[in-house]
């Protein structure tokens, strides 16, 4: 019962949320340690690209709402009456940062979809760059089959990244669709027997890694910000980063091992 995080020689992370008894939900400590798996990848030189997936018949279904509404709601009026800022070390804003809502983590991000990708876990996927999902898994907004509110930033990111009417059927008629489904709609890369759901995630991981891991993280950070501001504004941001990449160590060393025709050794910078 946790969040596992494993480093490999490989610069792979994978992170597992590893509470299938409670359906791979989340209360206070598991937003948590989602989050500090976030923020971990993101500080660590030598992990270039995160996998995230699941244990069990689940990806993830978002909060636990039989614990985790009680433990907020309890933060929330203590912060209210200035007593604290944290409980344990748990803050309010960890369930935002842990579906990485306004998260500026420029290191790719892969999800490989084992099961049920609902709530919280369609916050989170909308936070990925890249999804590989078993063909039994599902995924749905369902938030306003319930009278709630999926404010994870999928209202935001979900119009951004698929067309706009298969975005909507999603928001608006709140089902739960097939992986077929969402593939259709462009949610998804690849759908996969359960079976070859790890091997086809670290294929599209070892394929990113292959390449200079500063020039990665720096076109991830322009799109990103490109993303967020106008046209001119996001040329604005290519041509800094251009200057960045060009500038690097490792600008210099990929054409020099292309012309002594072997393998590049990545400096990062």
């Amino acid at each position: 019962m946790s969040i596992d995080y494993r480093l490999g020689d490989d610069h792979v992370v994978t992170i597992t949320i590893n509470r299938p008894e409670a359906r791979n939900s989340l209360d206070m400590e598991h937003f948590f340690g989602l989050r500090s798996a976030w923020e971990r990848f993101d500080g660590e030189d030598d992990a270039y690209v995160a996998i995230v997936t699941g244990v069990g018949q689940d990806f993830c279904v978002g909060a636990d709402l039989k614990t985790y509404i009680p433990q907020i709601t309890e933060l929330q009026k203590k912060m209210k009456a200035g007593e604290v800022t944290e409980v344990d070390g748990y803050r309010l804003d960890d369930g935002i940062k842990a579906v990485l809502r306004g998260t500026k983590i420029y290191k790719p991000i892969i999800a490989a979809v084992n099961g049920n990708c609902v709530a919280g876990g369609m916050e989170m996927l909308g936070g990925t760059d890249l999804r590989v999902a078993s063909d039994t898994a599902t995924f749905g907004v369902m938030e306003p089959k319930r009278g709630l509110f999926a404010g994870g930033g999928t209202t935001v990111r979900l119009p951004r990244q698929i067309p706009y009417p298969a975005a909507m059927e999603l928001l608006l008629c709140a089902d739960r669709v097939p992986a077929a489904r969402a593939y259709e709609m462009g949610l998804l890369n690849e759908v996969c027997r359960p079976s070859d759901l790890m091997d086809r995630a670290f294929d599209y991981a070892h394929r990113i890694t292959a390449n200079g891991p500063f020039a990665v993280r720096k076109t991830k950070e322009s799109v990103l910000r490109g993303l967020a501001t106008s046209m001119g504004e996001a040329y604005k941001i290519e041509t800094e980063i251009s200057r960045e990449v060009f500038s690097s160590e490792d600008a210099t060393e990929g054409p020099k091992a292309f012309a002594e025709k072997r393998a590049p050794v990545w400096k990062g910078r």
